[in-house]
């Protein structure tokens, strides 16, 4: 099959970006504390293989999987490259998550080898298999762990391995409706396509510089920031953390181009002190996914002078499904038009499409491998019900207008997405349902002025128990990820059911929620 993408590979375009712009800077790292590091082209893909013969001195071949326990540090950036040389499986895990969570993700996707700061490996040690099958590879001295230091003083291995561009790159675990998230087999040819569809949809060139303080194990930051900046030939901003007080400080100085905001960022960014330099920068375009309100969408882009481009994805597409036309009419609150080479469908209850105006499920046409995910990992029955006849269903509601411009409905999926990330309700109320004195469990979204959704537990007791709020959320505290931690807490003497026995969760849904009490999780 040819297309757009050639029989190409990750490696195959780093290669071509550093014969063509070898002394660019290509990544510029600002870590904590405000250091600002930089490589270009040519030094980073020397590093990328100087990492990569070290990952072969300890054993790492063709379709092993590596494990990214990192955050927002050049290693990262580094360890993702030097994996694909190799033929090997990146798996990045979400820092944000509980360690017994972190473990989940290495031990589902039979990890062999772990890379991660020595505070996280110490969080993880009790938790993972033996160190006979896993290797961890720190950052200091610690008996029983490799050191990055001697990755990086390898000899460098200039040919790499062959691989087919439809050979899976990245397993990207992603919550959903279920209690465990899946993992999303994402191939060479899906990030190449990825990169390829944001140059294209946003008009990017080589003079771009793409600035995120988005996590790097998450697509977001790895698409629109990462692998658009590689396939334009531009540079890559990376920042460690985001703090609101310096963030459109870091914008100016960086002199980024573009960037990527989702809905915590621009109200926290609104919720600073006006300057009259706020409106002075170089980006051109920001992109951007619901959810903010229409006055804040209004006062941001007045404030910054800068338009927030909308757009729809999921991990399962790789790349985006619609965006809104750069130099076109946004239609705010529409999420664009179908993004290229997409076809998009709007499908009833009957599974035909829906007319103009009417609400059906999206579905996205592709080729698995190519332009939408391969397959879940090692669960054909899940990937069998998302991917059928070349359509991938999202389990996301949407409406069209007479031009074809999408708005974004509702969700299918149990899913509340919470400052950017998405936490599976089902793997709340598995939980909350693992507390001896808890009958039944109940989580639906809430709305928070600030992260976009609160977590709300409703909950029965078992007959005659008492379990006060505090002692819940140190339970939770336990086993799940602060930002999964409920912040709103109902115990009721009854939960609604439905007629055939389940938690009516459509009526807790239209019921005002009461609000978090102050505390943030």
């Amino acid at each position: 099959m040819l297309d757009m993408l050639g029989h190409r590979t990750l490696n195959d375009l780093l290669d071509e970006r550093v014969e063509r712009y070898p002394d660019k800077p290509w990544l510029v790292h600002e870590n904590e504390i405000g250091d600002v590091t930089e490589y270009s082209y040519a030094q980073f893909a020397e590093l990328t293989r100087r990492v990569a013969a070290g990952l072969r001195g300890l054993g790492i071949g063709a379709d092993d999987k590596v494990a990214l326990a990192l955050g927002n540090v050049p290693e990262f950036v580094v360890a993702f490259f030097a994996v694909a040389r190799l033929g090997a499986v990146v798996v990045p895990c979400n820092l944000r998550n509980h360690p017994a969570e972190i473990a989940h993700v290495i031990r589902a996707a039979d990890a062999r080898l772990l890379i991660g700061t020595d505070a996280t490996l110490d969080d993880l040690d009790d938790r993972l298999p033996g160190a006979d099958r896993l290797v961890r590879v720190g950052f200091g001295d610690v008996p029983g762990r490799r050191s990055w230091r001697e990755l990086i003083a390898a000899e460098p291995w200039p040919d790499g391995v062959a691989v087919a561009e439809e050979r899976p790159a990245q397993i990207l675990f992603t919550s959903g409706t279920t209690a465990r998230p899946k993992g999303v087999l994402v191939t060479h040819a899906n990030l190449l396509f990825a990169g390829e569809m944001v140059v294209r949809s946003y008009l990017l060139d080589d003079t771009d510089r793409l600035l995120t303080a988005l996590p790097l194990f998450h697509l977001n930051a790895q698409v629109l920031s990462m692998l658009a900046a590689l396939t334009a030939g531009g540079t890559l901003i990376v920042l460690a953390e985001y703090h609101a007080s310096t963030f459109w400080a870091q914008i100016r100085a960086h002199r980024a181009t573009q960037t990527s905001l989702v809905g915590m960022l621009v109200r926290t960014l609104l919720a600073q002190p006006s300057d009259p330099s706020d409106s002075r920068h170089a980006l051109r375009r920001v992109s951007f996914a619901l959810n903010v309100t229409d006055p804040e969408r209004a006062a941001f882009e007045e404030r910054f002078a800068v338009e927030l481009i909308n757009g729809y994805g999921l991990s399962e597409a790789v790349a985006g499904v619609a965006v809104c036309p750069v130099n076109g009419p946004k239609r705010w609150p529409s999420v664009g038009l179908p993004a290229m080479e997409r076809r998009v469908r709007l499908a009833g209850p009957d599974g035909a499409e829906v007319g103009v105006g009417e609400v059906g499920e999206i579905q996205v046409h592709g080729v698995p491998g190519r332009t939408l995910m391969l397959g879940y990992y090692r669960d054909p029955e899940a990937t069998a019900a998302a991917l059928r006849d070349g359509w991938l269903s999202t389990g996301d509601y949407a409406y069209a207008d007479a031009d074809g411009y999408l708005y974004f409905f509702d969700r299918k999926k149990d899913v509340i997405k919470r400052a950017g990330e998405n936490i599976s309700a089902s793997e709340v109320e598995m939980v909350l349902t693992e507390h001896p004195l808890v009958a039944r469990a109940a989580v639906v979204s809430a709305p928070d002025p600030v992260r976009d959704e609160a977590v709300r537990a409703v909950l029965q007791l078992a007959p005659g128990a008492a379990l006060s709020e505090a002692e819940l959320l140190a339970h939770c505290r336990d086993r799940l990820a602060a930002y999964k931690v409920p912040s709103i807490v109902e115990f009721r003497d009854e939960l609604p059911l439905t007629s055939v026995g389940k938690v009516d969760k459509r009526q807790l849904r239209s019921e005002r929620a009461p609000l978090p009490g102050g505390r943030s999780s």
